[in-house]
């Protein structure tokens, strides 16, 4: 698995040079950057492989650290659980009917990420998922398809990003790699090629190799 993991941040590379290329020619206009935390909050979800990536980041953190967000992370699934009893260890949203993603992860939930610093700063930056590292900019591909036409209101506030053409980027090309990652991944651990498995920062500490392949 680790060999993955390392063939995935390579992927997650290229997506941060891509953003650090809309920021060098757009620093004015784009207020991104680490130690920025206004999107961090609220739940969202990520794929298992990403959770795999933070988890692998996240091991490095000192145990005082680990034990601390641990306790933040448990009582955020304690309270999920609550309402949903279904969503159990391993966590995964898939069982989950679709239409109750969103009652789970509404857009007005403020409650900080379980990582984040004190100083508001991610505790695992060079681990973030796929998604912290796309979101605040329209996410266009060079063909011109708009996969996702929203921003950061705190970004482009003189003009529309999705008309500036240096903003784009191969996105397709870059989603069919990390969906056969992802495929050599499950069929890895779990014996065959699976599309899609998703789950929450929350529980991304908790997963480990074990865990998932008792699924």
């Amino acid at each position: 698995m680790q060999e993955i993991l390392e063939r995935y941040a390579v992927l997650l590379a290229e997506v941060d040079r891509w953003f650090g290329a809309c920021l060098q020619r757009h620093p004015d206009r784009i207020a991104c950057g680490r130690g920025c935390s206004a999107c961090c909050r609220g739940l969202f979800d990520i794929t298992l492989l990403d959770a795999l990536f933070l988890r692998s980041g996240f091991d490095r953190l000192p145990e005082d650290v680990r034990q601390g967000v641990r306790l933040k992370a448990g009582a955020r699934l304690d309270g999920i659980t609550v309402q949903w009893p279904a969503f159990t260890s391993p966590w995964l949203l898939n069982p989950i009917p679709e239409a109750e993603w969103d009652a789970m992860m509404p857009d007005e939930d403020e409650t900080p990420c379980v990582l984040l610093s004190k100083q508001g700063t991610c505790l695992v930056y060079d681990h973030r998922p796929m998604t912290c590292r796309l979101n605040g900019i329209p996410l266009i591909d060079t063909s011109g398809e708009e996969l996702f036409d929203d921003w950061c209101t705190m970004n482009f506030t003189d003009c529309d990003p999705r008309l500036l053409e240096e903003l784009r980027h191969p996105f397709n090309d870059l989603f069919a790699q990390e969906l056969l990652l992802f495929r050599e991944l499950t069929r890895r651990l779990l014996g065959k090629a699976i599309s899609e498995l998703d789950t929450i920062i929350p529980a991304a500490v908790f997963l480990d190799e074990e865990m998932i392949r008792s699924l």
